[in-house]
């Protein structure tokens, strides 16, 4: 791959990233809850998913998966539930007044990270994604590190721009803090999950 080929495939990845998804409401979600420190976790959590999902993809493991209707529909499933899940708990946590899950401000524990990692690794059009755009961006002589290489910058973009919401976040907490706005938040966070969830699973 040329430098030329790999700047336009950056071009790609930035617009891509830039949309709006579980990914990131999950983030803003655990930012607001636990500052920088839960955020950043939970963007650990879909690194790492990414990562996973990336590898599959360039190692063919992917399309083995997206090839099996019943195997990708079960995916799609667990990951739609999960989604719905998650935004309930938000939801409820909206209707009682505190912060889902009773989530104290100490990082946010291992549940940003779970809840990062499992709504990224459960979402097959993350999966699909990758191999929709990887295969552009690839010759018949590339080998399994070239295409890694591409599956990889989508990771690491991603998480840097989910790293930045985060920090965003961080510096204005304190207007968050207040209990009218958290709750408002926690609606929104909750109806945004959900509906990505009914979106994932009525494809």
């Amino acid at each position: 791959m040329t430098v030329h080929e790999y700047v336009g495939y950056l071009a790609v990845v930035v617009l891509v990233v830039l949309a709006p998804g579980p990914d990131t409401v999950i983030t803003l979600h655990h930012s607001v809850l636990s500052g920088f420190r839960g955020g950043a976790r939970a963007v650990a959590g879909i690194c790492a998913a990414s990562l996973v999902q990336g590898s599959a993809a360039a190692l063919g493991v992917g399309a083995l998966i997206t090839g099996s209707q019943p195997l990708f529909t079960a995916v799609r499933w667990v990951g739609a539930t999960y989604l719905c899940y998650l935004g309930a708990r938000a939801l409820w946590s909206a209707c009682r007044g505190g912060a889902a899950g009773g989530v104290a401000d100490d990082g946010g524990g291992d549940r940003a990270l779970r809840a990062g990692f499992l709504s990224n690794i459960t979402n097959p059009k993350i999966l699909a994604l990758y191999l929709s755009v990887l295969p552009q961006f690839l010759h018949a002589d590339s080998g399994i590190a070239h295409a890694l290489l591409l599956a990889y910058t989508v990771a690491v973009l991603g998480s840097l721009w989910l790293l930045c919401l985060a920090a965003f976040v961080h510096r204005v907490r304190p207007w968050f803090a207040r209990r009218v706005v958290r709750r408002l938040l926690d609606a929104v966070a909750g109806a945004a999950l959900v509906t990505f969830g009914v979106r994932l699973a009525g494809e």
